[in-house]
């Protein structure tokens, strides 16, 4: 298996050497065009723009969660707009948690390819006393390339509903959304029965990087009880973080766990599928 997650030292080889294809992928939830600005503003030289609504998730439905998967056809025609082929390293990055970041690594691993992730974002790109370009950095078509979905990556919430007892939820969320004591994003609080909690945000130190592989192993494990890696679904509020977990896990050589993308924003459109609040 390649690298995925990569020091800002790395990346700069990287980029020194014309291997890699860099995409900022920095978003804010709460003001959706706020990061388009920050990029604009200042970004590593070279990186081209991933808006999370826009090139990371197709439109939202009746049916769907806030962050549909993209289609294929879309997705593909993203990469060839920044001329990413499979001779060069997708390398994601964003402000700092790579909280989005891993979603763009994510869809990569879901469409049949590789990529990377640049620890710490670009908080660690500027710590380390590296500059910043502004403007846009105008996009250079590429042939489009052929992709493929592989579904066992994911579950439906049919699946949650019918395999409920194999499965073990890990919900990616922060403590008071998983409990239900607060929701500032979706319209119920709480969370699908059963689901265990691990927030994302618990996968990183102190410096905002991913803490060791075998710190990861060992916080997974505790929480997986014994239960199977493969019968392990991650999920969030959209399914963006939910792929936090899966990269964090990856880190931690525990493969074979599967993301709900529909997470919790899909589960509470029906009325029927139950709803659980230990706030």
């Amino acid at each position: 298996m390649p690298e995925i997650l990569l020091s800002v030292e790395q990346v700069k080889k990287l980029i020194d050497q014309d291997i890699c294809v860099l995409v900022d992928c920095r978003f804010d939830l709460s003001n959706p065009q706020q990061s388009r600005s920050d990029y604009l503003a200042g970004h590593i030289a070279g990186a081209f723009y991933a808006h999370l609504d826009s090139h990371l998730a197709s439109e939202i439905t009746p049916q769907s969660g806030r962050h549909p998967l993209p289609g294929l056809d879309v997705f593909a025609a993203f990469l060839g707009s920044i001329g990413w082929h499979k001779d060069k390293l997708l390398v994601a990055y964003d402000a700092s948690s790579s909280a989005f970041a891993v979603r763009l690594w994510w869809l990569m691993r879901y469409f049949g390819q590789q990529a990377a992730v640049m620890d710490g974002g670009l908080a660690a790109w500027t710590g380390s006393g590296l500059p910043l370009q502004t403007g846009l950095v105008e996009t250079r078509q590429g042939k489009i390339p052929q992709l493929h979905e592989n579904w066992q990556m994911t579950v439906s919430a049919k699946d949650i509903l019918e395999q409920g007892d194999l499965l073990t939820l890990l919900d990616a969320r922060a403590s008071e959304r998983y409990s239900g004591a607060v929701e500032p994003l979706d319209t119920k609080a709480g969370h699908i029965p059963g689901a265990l909690n691990r927030p994302f945000a618990q996968n990183l130190d102190a410096t905002g990087r991913f803490k060791s592989p075998g710190q990861l192993r060992a916080e997974f494990s505790a929480i997986l009880a014994g239960r199977k890696v493969d019968n392990t679904v991650l999920y969030c509020g959209s399914g963006v973080t939910a792929c936090h977990n899966a990269f964090a896990m990856e880190l931690a050589s525990l493969r074979g766990s599967r993301v709900y993308p529909g997470s919790w924003s899909e589960w509470i459109r029906d009325p029927v599928r139950p709803v659980e609040k230990t706030a």
